[in-house]
This record gives structure tokens, sequence and C-alpha cells, in this order.
């Protein structure tokens, strides 16, 4: 999995996907996850863990939504808003890179973004 830029005072959030094979959607990777489907990176489930954002099952079926649009409009790396959390994916292989709780929202850049949906 490709680095993310660290959260915290002014800075920025980046996500970098790895290039994906020609006709062929990228493998899912192992973590810990809300749902049996949808996948946190290591990086993501600390950050969910310690700003206590909650993953009742109407959040993460929201989540999972908004990863599903992603995909079907051919995303690589999307933000997906659900109420006042942003989290950052990478819907081919329905993963969670990283999420960012309101209360860490303020002046953060997300780079190499090419979708946003609002879930």
């Amino acid at each position: 999995m490709s680095a993310v830029g660290g959260i915290g005072g002014a800075g920025s959030i980046g996500y970098t996907p790895a290039p994906r094979p020609a006709g062929r959607p990228a493998a899912p990777t192992g973590g810990p996850s809300f749902a049996d489907e949808l996948k946190f990176s290591k990086h993501a489930a600390e950050r969910v863990q310690r700003r206590g954002i909650d993953g009742d099952p109407q959040t993460v079926a929201r989540l999972e939504r908004g990863v599903e649009l992603a995909a079907k409009k051919g995303s690589r790396a999307a933000v997906v808003l659900v109420d006042s959390t942003a989290y950052v994916v990478a819907p081919q292989n329905r993963t969670v890179i990283t999420a960012v709780d309101q209360a860490h929202m303020k002046e953060q850049v997300f780079t190499n973004i090419d979708s946003a949906v609002i879930a």
C-alpha cells in the first residue's frame, strides 16, 4: 500500500494508488474492517480507533455505498464523506486508506484524489 501523508495542523493527506494492471482489478488487502467486504488499512484502523470514529452499521453501509459508487465511475482514489467524517478510499480494492473526523479537518488538503462522494 502506498504511503499516506500525516494528519496534524495545516497539512496534506495524500494517497498515491499503485498502477492497476490492464483488465484486472487490484487484489483486496487485509486489515481490520467494520464490515466483511470493506477493508481498513492499518493506518485507517488506527485513526478510527484513536479518534473514536463511529463504526455503526448505518455508517458502514453508507461508506460502502460511497465506495461502490466511486468504483462504478472508475475512481482510483476517492474521498467519501459520511456526515462529518471524510474517508480516503481505494475503490478498486474496497480499502479505506485513512479517516479524518471534523475536529481534525481544518486546513487539510487531500491530494491525488480523482473523485469525491457524499454518502
